[in-house]
């Protein structure tokens, strides 16, 4: 059985200055968890590597950024064919709309139907957002940092972790992906 490319996106590091870390350590501790291949992608927390198996992987992960930095991190983590699905079904690339708005919440479990129904469409308008498996698409008119559809409120309304990414970033990473799985 061959190894499996995935990317892991850790929530809130080196963002306004917070829960700095650098992306150097943070790969060695990708490696420490048997992780191969490691590359990470700008400051905010971003890895691409390849691993025999991903089961622990994320929190061998979080464990490590705990013990040695003392920050709880959360860590998303997508396989290359998980996230060419992400990016496949992104609802708002069928409408006419500048990808520079485009963003993906990355959720770490799938929401319930009910969970989904309970949120609130006319919540951050114009801004909006389509929930399809477990992913928020979200179109930021306003851009990100002025809307109300932030990880807080998705994470008590969905009950679970999620952490957002540009759709440029999303395509970098999954383009990162596809030259490691070559």
């Amino acid at each position: 059985m061959g190894d499996t490319t995935a990317v892991a996106l850790l929530r809130g590091i080196n963002v306004g200055g917070k829960n700095k870390l650098a992306m150097k350590a943070v790969a060695e501790i990708f490696a420490g968890a048997g992780c191969r291949e490691v590359r990470t992608y700008i400051q905010s927390g971003n890895v691409v590597f390849r691993a025999a198996r991903l089961q622990g992987v994320a929190e061998a992960v979080r464990a490590a950024i705990e013990a040695e930095f003392g920050l709880q991190v959360p860590v998303v983590l997508r396989t290359a064919a998980e996230m060419a699905g992400a990016i496949a079904n992104n609802p708002f690339l069928r409408q006419e709309i500048d990808a520079a708005w485009l963003h993906v919440m990355f959720l770490e479990d799938e929401p319930t139907a009910a969970q989904v129904a309970g949120l609130d469409h006319g919540r951050s308008l114009p801004d909006a957002f389509a929930v399809v498996g477990r992913e928020v698409y979200l179109h930021l008119p306003n851009g990100a940092a002025k809307t109300k559809l932030t990880n807080a409120y998705f994470d008590s309304k969905l009950k679970t972790v999620g952490t957002q990414r540009n759709w440029r970033t999303v395509l970098t990473l999954a383009e990162m992906m596809g030259e490691l799985s070559r």
